[in-house]
């Protein structure tokens, strides 16, 4: 029965990252006419129908009630949805101006940000390896800087710390994923729905009651946030952080082709050179992942 639960648990976990590493560029490549910020805006509201509609189904009110009571989980998600968004807006905003490729360097080198900032912040031992990876991302970073400093993956970096500092506040007070991220978003939905407003009184809206197929496409903004976040926490539970840990690179590895072999953007030979560097650093990340799951 184990072997079952483990092996369903890195299927979900592949599927999620796959889903993260595919289909999400594709849908978001897809509806990035719409521009970006409109984008955005439809990501935050639909994403906040979605959980609302996923916390009935799964009847986790009483878990949602017991978080909120809590004024410190409050003040943290407030913070941490402002990082998710963040996330969100720099991820979609690289979609959507050919920066697929630096969005998937911030996708390779964020599981071992995430490992300097356990470090930095809550103490976390560092054995030599990880302290090699961090080494040889810093190395990148710098390399990046010296040689042409217009060729840093902004947006990478962008993404990678968003992402790393949402994770360690969230790891600070440990509540439940999805609804942790509905209580999020409900702090986002707001400003969302505010310049949505803006956006019709300007005539710039693409979502419009005259284009139900539009209307529908950009609505599923929400679930394409959402089922595979599902999918990746399940296969977490599963079968632990090591394994998932090391599934969770079909997210950037599928990002990277995309973005280089089917939208044909470009990469010069400093960024080929920071890439390599990055990935004999996932490599020997994953490396110390197996050996110590």
């Amino acid at each position: 029965m184990k072997n079952n639960d483990f092996n369903k648990g890195l299927t979900l976990t592949a599927l999620g990252s796959f889903w993260w590493g595919v289909l999400g560029v594709i849908y978001f490549k897809y509806i990035s006419f719409a521009g970006y910020i409109e984008v955005v805006i439809h990501r935050a509201v639909w994403t906040s129908l979605t959980l609302l509609l996923s916390t009935f189904y799964f009847s986790k009110w009483k878990i949602f009630f017991h978080i909120v009571k809590n004024s410190k989980n409050l003040i943290t998600l407030f913070f941490s949805g402002l990082l998710i968004f963040t996330n969100w807006a720099v991820w979609i905003y690289a979609i959507s101006n050919n920066q697929i490729i630096d969005a998937s360097f911030g996708y390779f080198i964020m599981p071992i940000l995430s490992v300097f900032l356990g470090f930095v912040f809550f103490k976390e031992k560092l054995n030599n390896k990880r302290m090699i990876s961090i080494i040889l991302v810093l190395i990148s970073i710098i390399f990046l800087i010296f040689t042409n400093f217009k060729a840093i993956p902004w947006v990478g970096l962008a993404v990678a710390l968003s992402w790393g500092f949402y994770n360690l506040l969230r790891k600070k007070i440990n509540v439940d994923t999805d609804v942790g991220l509905l209580i999020e978003s409900l702090f986002i939905l707001p400003f969302a729905l505010v310049a949505f407003y803006l956006i019709v009184q300007e005539g710039l809206n693409d979502f419009t009651f005259l284009n139900p197929s539009l209307m529908f496409l950009l609505l599923l903004a929400g679930p394409m946030t959402v089922i595979p976040l599902f999918l990746y926490v399940r296969g977490v539970e599963l079968c632990g952080l090591g394994p998932t840990g090391m599934i969770f690179y079909i997210t950037p590895t599928f990002q990277f082709i995309l973005g280089f072999f089917y939208y044909n953007e470009p990469f010069s030979f400093t960024k080929l050179v920071s890439f390599i560097l990055i990935w004999i650093a996932v490599f020997i990340y994953l490396k110390d992942l197996y050996e110590n799951d």
